[in-house]
């Protein structure tokens, strides 16, 4: 598996545990949905910004 696929499945538990945290607090439903998206969001950004981009075949 790559480090971009790791990543992420290391970050999606790390938001799923933090809904089900924010639902046993009573958070709204509303809110929780928002935190997950922007989570995801910043997730990703984070597993393109560290990962290396492959070199160019060379010819």
């Amino acid at each position: 598996m790559s480090a971009f696929g790791t990543f992420l499945i290391g970050f999606f538990v790390l938001i799923i545990g933090l809904g089900i945290a924010a639902f046993l607090l009573n958070v709204p439903t509303m809110w929780i949905a928002v935190g997950v998206i922007v989570l995801i969001g910043i997730g990703i950004l984070m597993a393109t910004s560290r990962t290396k981009m492959k070199d160019p075949p060379s010819n």
